[in-house]
């Protein structure tokens, strides 16, 4: 099942975890558009910081704010995510690790999903953002998808590979 979720920090969250509660998936992969960024890449960690630079589809414009009050300071994505960053780059996709999915609507949707889902017994759960289709063509972005839905169903287990970064 697929779902466009309001671009708002008031309702994109509710809507996912309503979808999540009524459909009980065995995997929540969440998405969202980096523009400016030149690859598929997989979300490692979502913080509890809502900072927006910009107003969100609804004018909300929350500053140093928690997606949660009293949670974490973060949370780790329990997808594959070097494993679904080496299939990527297996096929031929432009792909690089992320190491922070922002402090806009992206984020606080990650950081609620996982938030919601923390103590479970499944599903895994995480988020991808990708490029703008003028660097990453829609058919390629959702072969990109198919790759990574196919890579977090079939790989229990993230792979030891090196995911760290200087900067």
């Amino acid at each position: 099942m697929t779902t466009v979720l309001p671009v708002t920090f008031a309702d994109a969250a509710a809507t996912l975890l309503a979808l999540v509660e009524e459909h009980h998936p065995c995997l929540v992969v969440a998405t969202g558009l980096a523009d400016g960024r030149d690859a598929v890449t997989p979300e490692r960690v979502a913080v509890n910081l809502a900072d927006a630079r910009i107003p969100d589809n609804a004018g909300a414009q929350p500053l140093d704010e928690p997606v949660v009050a009293g949670g974490p300071a973060a949370y780790f994505s329990t997808l594959p995510v070097k494993a679904i960053g080496a299939a990527l780059a297996e096929v031929g996709h432009p792909v690089a690790l992320s190491h922070s999915a922002g402090t806009f609507v992206c984020n606080h949707v990650f950081y609620a999903l996982l938030h919601h889902l923390e103590g479970r017994d499944g599903p895994a759960a995480g988020f991808v953002h990708l490029p703008a289709a003028a660097v990453l063509p829609v058919e390629a972005q959702a072969d990109a998808l198919r790759v990574v839905v196919r890579t977090a169903l079939d790989v229990p287990h993230d792979l030891p590979l090196p995911g760290g970064a200087i900067a």
